[in-house]
């Protein structure tokens, strides 16, 4: 997975991705980072000026659409001559669809994204009409900058790259998988401050364990986000048991058995 990041401070992005999972996976290989500086784009070749005033007045500088627009050209052009195939675009802003699990799922299959990160009071609109694919948001409130939002999804997404994590499972039981959070977790030492672990953990009886499981993460969500709960409930719809027809003794089939042979012979009781 190779990302691509359009940005006015790079240093901040490649610093704040320098380390613990991400930086090993870095290290090895597993992901690329190429943060680019939007500034070494700029027309102005003495003061690398990439923003103005607003037309129509208004608080605030303005991104420029040409710098920006030279930027994404130089990185789409080196990656399509490495696969043909043009890269998403995602302008990370608080106008964009709210960042889920489902979006980073989708996201992690491409092979090349591509973040813009704006400042100021934003980007030229001429120029995310002509780049941009994708408008994300990681939260309703407003950042100085989008390179904390890019760095964010940029972690989420390298969580299911085959080989990020050591144990490739662990993220398909992280919380908002199937709409559900995460259970509560463990480990040593088995009382804690006179709290105790569940006996069921302890019990070395998997299957119970999964059930469990699944059923707290189900009161979890019910009770911290019923939002999340209500989508889940209407994807797992709850299965009405069919009631067990009773057997019927066998005085009451010996009674049956004599209205049946009294009927065939005519007979009255």
């Amino acid at each position: 997975m190779n990302f691509h990041i359009m940005t006015l401070f790079p240093e901040m992005v490649t610093d704040g991705l320098s380390s613990s999972i991400i930086g090993r996976a870095k290290e090895k290989g597993l992901i690329s980072l190429n943060a680019v500086n939007i500034r070494d784009y700029s027309n102005d070749t003495k003061h690398h000026k990439v923003d103005d005033y607003t037309y129509g007045g208004g608080a605030g500088m303005l991104m420029q659409a040409q710098p920006i627009y030279d930027c994404y050209i130089d990185i789409k052009n080196k990656i399509e001559k490495e696969n043909g195939k043009a890269p998403r675009v995602i302008y990370v802003t608080p106008q964009g669809k709210v960042f889920n699990q489902e979006i980073v799922t989708e996201l992690a299959k491409e092979e090349n994204l591509v973040f813009l990160c704006g400042h100021y009071e934003g980007v030229d609109e001429r120029v995310l009409e002509e780049i941009v694919t994708d408008y994300i948001s990681i939260g309703d409130y407003v950042l100085t900058g989008g390179e904390l939002p890019a760095m964010v999804m940029i972690d989420a997404i390298s969580r299911f790259v085959p080989g990020v994590l050591n144990n490739d499972e662990s993220a398909m039981t992280d919380s908002f998988n199937n709409n559900l959070l995460e259970y509560p977790q463990y480990s040593r030492p088995e009382e804690w401050m006179g709290k105790k672990v569940p006996p069921i953990l302890l019990s070395g009886d998997h299957k119970k364990v999964d059930e469990w499981r699944l059923e707290q993460s189900i009161l979890r969500t019910k009770e911290r986000r019923p939002d999340l709960y209500e989508k889940w409930l209407s994807e797992n719809p709850p299965v009405e048991k069919k009631k067990k027809r009773r057997k019927k003794s066998s005085e009451a089939q010996v009674i049956d058995e004599t209205v049946k042979d009294s009927e065939n012979n005519g007979d009255n009781i």
